[in-house]
């Protein structure tokens, strides 16, 4: 009779069975803010945690941003409705792709990115809306000052990244993060300019 292996359940009589091990708990097998210790990446330990430390901070208030796009998809009204409805979740998963290129980054240099909302909640810099619906100009603003905060760190960082040798993170910071939050942010701020909609001033 084979082995029992830790995915399979050994029943009675050390027969082998199908009952999935439920309930597991262990230790943490890494804390988070810390770093793997070697990894062949040319890169010095304090030079990675000092990275992954701004890079979770980062990916917090996207975390924050991306789901702030999601609250304002769902509860946008008014004229403009289906334009930004259709905007806001283009927005939403442009942010979602960040948050995990942004995490994995964090993964690559042998970090733990954060993850949970209560995490998330407690670390992103951006001011938490109210639950209930918003005009639509205060949802235009609140998305770019979230937008702001972001873009203002993220140039910060990337500068400092390429101080210390981390040329992927700058990349990565400068090609995808920064534009793609400059990009959003033209497009956002365009709808707050006061237009006349049907006869010219």
């Amino acid at each position: 009779m084979p082995t029992p292996t830790t995915n399979i359940a050994e029943g009675k009589n050390g027969r082998i069975t199908a009952q999935p091990r439920l309930h597991q708990r262990a230790a943490e097998i890494q804390r988070y803010g810390t770093v793997t210790p070697m990894l062949p990446l040319d890169l010095e330990e304090p030079v990675r945690l000092e990275m992954t430390e701004q890079l979770n901070q980062i990916v917090a208030d996207t975390m924050t941003l991306r789901d702030l796009y999601k609250k304002s998809h769902w509860q946008v009204a008014g004229p403009t409705f289906y334009e930004l409805h259709l905007l806001f979740d283009k927005h939403f998963g442009e942010q979602a792709e960040l948050v995990d290129t942004i995490a994995e980054r964090i993964q690559l240099l042998g970090g733990i990115s954060i993850a949970m909302a209560p995490d998330v909640a407690e670390t992103t810099r951006i001011e938490r809306a109210p639950r209930g619906r918003e005009e639509v100009p205060v949802q235009l603003s609140r998305l770019v000052d979230a937008h702001q905060t972001i873009i203002s760190l993220v140039r910060v960082v990337a500068r400092r990244a390429s101080d210390v040798g981390d040329d992927g993170t700058n990349d990565l910071l400068v090609s995808q993060v920064l534009r793609t939050n400059e990009l959003q942010t033209w497009f956002l701020s365009e709808h707050l300019v006061n237009m006349p909609l049907t006869e010219a001033k």
